[in-house]
């Protein structure tokens, strides 16, 4: 007896042994629900390891490929899924350690082969110092340590999430700059003034003409600044949700990682001594030193960081969209009559959304502005808020509520969309195109980056051959529908100058709306931008309630207030954080 159980014990530790025993060489695929679309999955296993991971995705660029990228090189490297998800890609990370337990489950995997802690992670402080420390690496931060560095300056770039570009990754992209050689080819009259009085009446008159002026007036030569670091232009100005103008220029390929990855090269040309990043680090406070911000403490899971600015910190950490508590809060501006509680979903990322920006500046001494001023979006998808699918930017797209007719000036400002949206049936709608929009299913549209066909395989989108099937998918009265559709055509076929919600054809890519196929999705109002946060002066200095700078502190992007009013114009957010991320940047990189 004694000699059995010594026999059985030992087989069990030589199994034990060989921890890829039970597991077959071969792929294995699955598909799961992911963060835009599902995810197929496919695990190779050679030599009872994980040898490849592949996965087909439709996950937002800079984003969840981002996160799917990292990972799976995790997993092989270290032949196990028991990681850390990334930050600001969470469910993307959920999802692929999810789909890769199921195939190795499929491979034969027992037990806790494939899930084995990594070695505890070293939590030594760490102490770091250059010119210009920057709080927040998503497209303002970007611009911001680019520009830094260009004038001379080393740079540390702080970021809580796992992955640089934050919430710009995931914009449509547009940036609203005026007399460009791209307007002057469609002929389109445009000028920095004209921008800047829309700009003011667009933001309800209140934003500050200062900072107005400075983003009208120097939009066109960020455009040339990006240009002259690679990124292409689309030669088809279009007009962004609410623009109020045709001069929202879209990258190529559109989208707002497409400036996230031109500027992320222009970091990879500088050297570690000129800069670095740190990720997964959330900035926890601004180190003052008589009366002047030298520096931030972060903490990166645990381990703590110091980081010391000779010249200067630029906090470009975005709005707080996400932060459905102190939105609430704050809401009693243009939306105090609405319930912006948790029923109303946000477009930005939501862990990078927060406003921790905005209590670090304000212990240091600054000032914050307009937190009222909340700017909400008619292009949410339901459930999340998340702009999927087709956009409401550009032309040729109809709002069409639940009874199946329009209901809003389709070129009005986004305050007066959403508003509209609120009043009707359920407070959502349809939105309407056709192919006009999109002639061809399988080429990528310029606003949305992605093709019809891979839209349409989502289901989110649906299609129709003609307005009668339309009015089935929708279920309306097909009759009202058409009497819809051809009150917009009236206007674009410029049978009347107006119709009677005010729409005017005044856009180069204005056209009756006629051909099917016609495509629909729902829609619902989210959460888009914050216009209030740190007051700044023109040179992007953070400043106190009596307008001084606070020696050492900058801001720029959606983190800064002041310049939109009480309602961003569509395409003036991309404007926004590279003018003002230029500025501050320079400016912090040249101080004394």
């Amino acid at each position: 007896m004694h000699t059995k159980l010594l026999l059985t014990a030992s087989i069990a530790l030589a199994l034990a042994g060989n921890c890829f025993a039970a597991v077959k060489d071969g792929s294995y695929t699955t598909t799961v629900t992911g963060h835009n679309a599902p995810l197929t999955v496919t695990v190779d296993i050679k030599n009872g390891k994980i040898s490849d991971i592949s996965v087909k995705d439709l996950e937002s660029p800079g984003v969840g490929k981002v996160a799917i990228k990292q990972l799976s090189a995790e997993i092989k490297d270290h032949q196990t899924t028991k990681l850390d998800k990334i930050s600001g890609a969470t469910i993307t990370s959920f999802s692929l350690l999810g789909a890769v337990k199921q195939c190795l489950k499929q491979a034969g995997a027992q037990g806790d082969e494939f899930n084995k802690p990594l070695p505890a992670a070293d939590k030594s402080p760490i102490k770091d110092n250059a010119d210009v420390v920057i709080v927040g690496g998503g497209g303002a931060g970007l611009a911001s340590a680019v520009s830094a560095l260009r004038n001379g300056a080393s740079v540390i770039i702080v970021e809580k999430l796992g992955f640089l570009g934050g919430s710009t990754n995931v914009c449509g992209g547009a940036l609203n700059a005026s007399g460009t050689k791209y307007q002057k080819a469609l002929g389109i009259d445009d000028n920095p003034q004209k921008h800047f009085e829309q700009t003011m009446k667009g933001g309800h008159n209140v934003s500050d003409p200062k900072l107005v002026k400075v983003l009208a007036d120097n939009a066109p030569s960020a455009l040339l600044w990006l240009e002259s670091m690679g990124l292409k232009f689309n030669p088809k100005v279009g007009a962004a949700t609410g623009a109020l103008f045709q001069r929202s220029h879209y990258p190529n390929p559109a989208g707002g990682n497409t400036y996230v990855q031109v500027l992320e090269k222009q970091l990879q040309k500088y050297g570690k001594d000129k800069v670095r990043v740190y990720l997964e680090s959330r900035a926890t406070e601004l180190i003052m030193k008589d009366g002047r911000v030298v520096g931030v403490k972060a903490d990166n899971h645990g381990k703590p960081l110091t980081l010391i600015a000779k010249n200067g910190v630029v906090i470009t950490t975005g709005g707080f969209g996400s932060n459905v508590e102190f939105r609430q809060k704050v809401n009693t501006g243009v939306w105090k009559e609405a319930d912006l509680g948790k029923e109303i979903g946000c477009s930005n990322i939501g862990v990078a959304a927060q406003g921790q920006g905005l209590q670090l500046a304000q212990k240091a001494g600054a000032e914050l502005i307009g937190l009222s001023d909340i700017q909400v979006h008619p292009n949410g998808s339901p459930g999340t808020g998340l702009m999927l699918d087709i956009k409401t930017s550009g032309r040729n797209r109809l709002f069409i509520n639940t009874n199946g007719d329009r209901f809003v000036n389709e070129g009005a400002a986004r305050d007066v969309l959403s508003k509209a949206v609120f009043a009707q049936p359920g407070s959502t709608y349809w939105l309407v195109q056709n192919k006009l929009r999109y002639p061809d299913e399988n080429a990528i549209d310029l606003l949305s980056g992605r093709t019809m066909r891979d839209m349409l395989a989502q289901g989110r989108v649906k299609k129709a051959a003609n307005l009668d099937e339309l009015a089935k998918i929708i279920n309306v009265d097909p009759n009202r529908l058409k009497a819809a559709i051809e009150s917009y055509n009236k206007v674009a076929r410029h049978e009347v100058e107006t119709d009677q919600f005010g729409f005017k054809a005044n856009h180069t890519d204005d056209r009756p709306m006629t051909e099917g196929p016609w495509y629909v999705a729902r829609k619902v109002p989210t959460i888009h931008h914050t216009m209030g946060g740190i007051h700044i002066d023109t040179g992007a200095h953070a400043v106190n309630a009596n307008g001084q700078r606070i020696p050492g502190l900058y801001a720029a992007g959606e983190v800064t207030g002041g310049i939109h009013g009480a309602n961003r114009l569509g395409g003036n957010a991309v404007a926004d954080l590279m003018v003002f991320g230029r500025i501050a940047g320079k400016n912090a990189a040249e101080a004394k």
